[in-house]
């Protein structure tokens, strides 16, 4: 019995994957992510002076801090823990 293969051997196996490959490649295109901020929202940022403000505040106590006269309030902490707690 004589079993031949019918033009097995002049078909590369991985030439479709080959193409496909290059094809989907080719397809691709490249694709960025993008932000948009709207002008309500660049204004408020703008007009916010909170993180100014919250800067210098922490300076300022990072400043007590290391000359080493920042005084704790304790009554204003426990104050502020008991309405947090409270709620």
């Amino acid at each position: 019995m004589k079993i031949t293969s019918f033009g097995v051997n002049s078909i590369n196996p991985y030439n479709k994957q080959q193409k496909s490959l290059k094809a989907a490649e080719s397809k691709s295109t490249v694709s960025t992510d993008k932000i948009e901020i709207s002008s309500a929202a660049k204004e408020m940022s703008a007009s916010s002076t909170y993180n100014s403000e919250r800067a210098q505040k922490i300076q300022k106590l990072k400043e007590e801090i290391k000359s080493g006269t920042y005084q704790v309030d304790s009554r204003r902490v426990a104050e502020d823990m008991f309405n947090y707690y409270r709620k």
